[in-house]
């Protein structure tokens, strides 16, 4: 949330650009836990590079998809159209992955988007009415940020078969740091103080954001840790109204809410699930 409300801040500047600090300055905290926990050399080893550079390029266009509609809409509007990005998840791990997929998860994607909808449309009827555009284009883009950011989330599930999660994290900041020095033709802008410290500061909570995540999945199972996510639509409607003088709609609450209702429920159904096959699972006598 720190790292979303940094990036709000520094202003409508460009998604490349936003993207560079965010991933050049998560390496700080990053590179530091990796020599703290002695991880730091095993984590340059890769036999995959070039799904790195892949997922990299998914992530990096997820990441300024966000950003863009990031500065362009109400905070707590943006963070919940991100949250469609576990629905779709599902969505593309059915597709890509071929993993089974049951009515009552299917049921709550679809409830899921129909809440996205809900929160988007005021801001598509902008352009309708003669209003501004940029909240129905930050609309736009923050739903297909998250439709690639859960294509990336697919990729990373296949890493993961070969690669650590040290390497996983290290290789992303890397590789989307040096695509996105690849914008700068198109136009950087020149920063106030302000701005590039807010940058900084994005890159460095998003990178430290980014261990804690991963601890919490070392210690915790994802039902447990998923509500603690979804915590931070609240506190987006908190830091909006505060900061922002951003108050939300009844649009934005009705939709917010079964969005979270649906991405929490579908966490619940593949619990359940695993703990079905745990005790489906024959189990071996002990020899001797």
């Amino acid at each position: 949330m720190a790292m979303a409300t940094l990036i709000k801040l520094a202003g409508q500047l460009p998604p490349g650009q936003m993207v560079f600090f965010r991933s050049f300055f998560a390496i700080v905290p990053i590179a530091v836990y990796l020599l703290v926990t002695r991880q730091f050399t095993e984590a340059w080893k890769t036999d995959r590079p070039l799904s790195h550079v892949l997922r990299g390029l998914v992530g990096v266009t997820a990441m300024g998809l966000g950003f863009f509609g990031l500065t362009r809409l109400p905070l707590p509007d943006a963070i919940a159209i991100g949250y469609a990005r576990p629905l779709l998840t599902v969505v593309l791990g059915a597709v890509i992955l071929g993993e089974v997929v049951r009515r009552y998860r299917w049921g709550a994607v679809i409830v899921g988007l129909i809440g996205v909808m809900i929160i988007s449309w005021p801001n598509l009827q902008l352009v309708r009415g003669g209003g501004d555009a940029g909240q129905a284009l930050g609309a736009v883009a923050t739903f297909i940020g998250a439709l690639f950011a859960a294509f990336a989330f697919v990729l990373v599930r296949r890493l993961v078969d070969t690669e650590k999660t040290t390497t996983i994290v290290l290789y992303f900041s890397i590789t989307a740091s040096t695509i996105a020095l690849f914008t700068v033709p198109f136009g950087w802008h020149a920063l106030t103080w302000e701005q590039a410290a807010a940058l900084i500061g994005a890159g460095f909570f998003g990178g430290f954001g980014q261990i804690l995540l991963t601890q919490s999945y070392r210690y915790a199972e994802t039902s447990t840790i998923a509500p603690f996510e979804y915590a931070s639509v609240v506190l987006s409607i908190v830091i909006g109204i505060f900061l922002f003088a951003e108050y939300p709609s009844l649009a934005t609450l009705v939709g917010s809410a079964i969005v979270v209702a649906s991405g929490i429920f579908i966490i619940y159904r593949e619990h359940r699930l695993g703990l079905e096959r745990g005790k489906a699972r024959p189990v071996t006598p002990p020899h001797g």
